[in-house]
């Protein structure tokens, strides 16, 4: 895995674990706050920290933003700094940003401004936890960006007969990789394979066909 230099811009709760974990992965941080007290937490635990208000496009000059494969602007409930310091990010030449937004007319600010994807993570957690409450046969879940995802989901009385009964892919646009039974994994089923009481799936598809498929065996 080739390493990258990331910048993240505000070290609350989001932005310190951001930064934190990618430099525990083997990633190049330099991590920058307005606040000398969240900038000396994490001083020891990323490659670099500054104290530095990211709204201010001299100072964030100074940093030289367009060297950075990924800036995070992780600011949290001061949403006129959070558009600040993306507008900056952009208009310095940072090639990818990432925005945390704290609500829906926030995340269209900040996309009608440049930013390349903008989370909403307490919104993001509460919509995934929603999904495993209402959908506990549904075991896992892997996301793979914002469009798609691989789930496990568990045989039940809507999920049953061979995988050419089932038709997944033709009802929902999910595509079957893998089968589990007792622990073990048959990659790439055949038509004929028929799910039995506690078998799993694995299936891949856009977040919208799961959710299709999440309503139907939830009901």
């Amino acid at each position: 895995m080739k390493s990258k230099q990331c910048l993240v811009i505000g070290l609350g709760r989001f932005g310190t674990a951001v930064a934190t974990t990618l430099y525990e992965m083997g990633h190049e941080v330099i991590a920058v706050d307005q606040h000398e007290e969240n900038v000396e937490r994490v001083m020891n635990l990323v490659t670099h920290a500054a104290i530095l208000d990211a709204s201010d496009e001299r100072a964030l000059r100074t940093l030289g933003v367009a060297d950075f494969d990924v800036v995070v602007v992780a600011i949290g409930t001061d949403v006129q700094a959070n558009i600040l310091a993306t507008m900056n990010a952009k208009s310095l030449g940072a090639p990818y940003v990432v925005c945390k937004a704290i609500d829906e007319m926030a995340r269209r600010v900040l996309e009608r401004i440049g930013a390349d994807l903008v989370i909403r993570p307490e919104h993001d957690m509460g919509v995934r936890l929603a999904r495993q409450i209402a959908t506990p046969n549904i075991v896992d879940t892997l996301d793979l960006g914002s469009d798609y995802a691989v789930v496990e989901i568990e045989a039940n009385d809507r999920l049953k007969g061979t995988l050419r009964d089932l038709n997944l892919t033709g009802r929902f646009g999910v595509q079957v990789i893998a089968m589990s039974r007792a622990g073990k994994i048959e990659v790439t089923p055949g038509a004929e394979d028929e799910l039995r009481p506690h078998d799993k799936l694995v299936v891949i598809g856009t977040t919208h066909a799961l959710d299709e498929l999440r309503r139907y065996l939830g009901e």
